[in-house]
Parts: C-alpha cells; sequence; structure tokens
C-alpha cells in the first residue's frame, strides 16, 4: 500500500492535538506579571507536551520517509499511536490545572510510556513490511533509544510519587534525546 494517507491522516490528527492544547491555555485575569504566575503550570505543562508532540511528529515523519510501503499492521499500530498521543491534551491538562499533583504527573509518564509503546510497535511493523534493503530496516535494525526512552518513563512514573520534579527531569532528558531525529535513517539518504 501507499504512504501517503497514513502520513496526511497522522498528520492531521497531530494538527488537532496541538490545536486543542493551546485552546486550553487560558489567558489570566490581570495584566502584570503577577497574573502569569497562577497560569505557569499550565504553560509549563503546554511547552513540555508541544515538544513532545513535535517530537512524536517529526520522527514519525522520518521514520515513514525511511519506509517504501505499508501494510494493515502499519495502519493499526499507526492508530494505535495516535490514540495514545489524543490523551496528550487531556494529560497536560491535568496536570497542569492540578499543580503538578504526583497522580497527575504519573499518568502524564503513563501516557508518554504508551506512547513510546506504542511507536515502538510501529516501528516494528514498518520494519517487517518493508524490504531488508530499505532504509527503515537498515537504519534501525539497532534499537537502543526506543529502548531506554521505555524504561526512563517507567521509572519517571514511580518517581513521580517521590519527588515530581525527578520525574520532569526524567521527561526532559528523554525530550533531549529524541529531539533530533533519527541520525541512522537521515545518514542513510545521504548516501
Amino acid at each position: 500500500m501507499g504512504k501517503n494517507r497514513l502520513e496526511a491522516f497522522s498528520d492531521g490528527v497531530i494538527a488537532i492535538i496541538i490545536t486543542i492544547m493551546v485552546l486550553e491555555l487560558k489567558a489570566p485575569h490581570g495584566a502584570d506579571l503577577a497574573a502569569l504566575e497562577s497560569v505557569l503550570p499550565v504553560f509549563c505543562s503546554y511547552v513540555l507536551s508541544f515538544v513532545y508532540v513535535g517530537i512524536f511528529w517529526n520522527n514519525h515523519h522520518h521514520m515513514l520517509t525511511a519506509s517504501s510501503v505499508v501494510d494493515g499492521r502499519v495502519l493499526w499500530a499507526n492508530l494505535h499511536l495516535l490514540f495514545w498521543l489524543s490523551l496528550v491534551p487531556f494529560t497536560t491538562g491535568w496536570m497542569g490545572e492540578n499543580d503538578f499533583a504526583p497522580l497527575t504527573v504519573a499518568m502524564y509518564g503513563a501516557m508518554l510510556f504508551m506512547s513510546a509503546i506504542a511507536y515502538t510497535l510501529l516501528e516494528k511493523a514498518l520494519i517487517v513490511c518493508n524490504p531488508s534493503d530499505a532504509v527503515i530496516t537498515i537504519a534501525l535494525a539497532k534499537e537502543r533509544k526506543g529502548y531506554a526512552s521505555v524504561a526512563l518513563y517507567l521509572l519517571a512514573i514511580f518517581t513521580a510519587f517521590l519527588h515530581v520534579w525527578i520525574s520532569f527531569s526524567l521527561y526532559i532528558l528523554v525530550a533531549i534525546l529524541w529531539f533530533f531525529p533519527e541520525r541512522r535513517i537521515e545518514a542513510l539518504f545521504k548516501r
């Protein structure tokens, strides 16, 4: 199957996710810096989530560009990923509105954990349906960053109940790991 409809649908869903997140931001009542303090947790949650949605979109784009074909497994794996990403606005809002309460930070981590699992399953489905000499198959044969991310998200879920800022540090660490798209894919395209 061609991948154009899959890419277009995914791009549309991700654009809607970002739109929903920004619509959840409410302007503070007041025109001084002190008024901004009340919306700071919501804004910080939004920034972190915007970065994460951008990272997933960027890496999803690179992964599909490296793929020559998709099949039914890929379509379902992609929907699985989009389901978990569609929960970003909910977990973001819940966490920000409740001033980073431990349960909300843990649930945010659970959403990231499940998104990472879904992304890994999509990656595996793409590798299986593409020829052995396809860019995606060669570039992602040895995946370490994805497994490390899953482990760090799991750790962050549990540490949220000890200290939420440890969890946030782990979320930021994983975001830094994924901020730049998979270099192995880009290197193979330059050949």
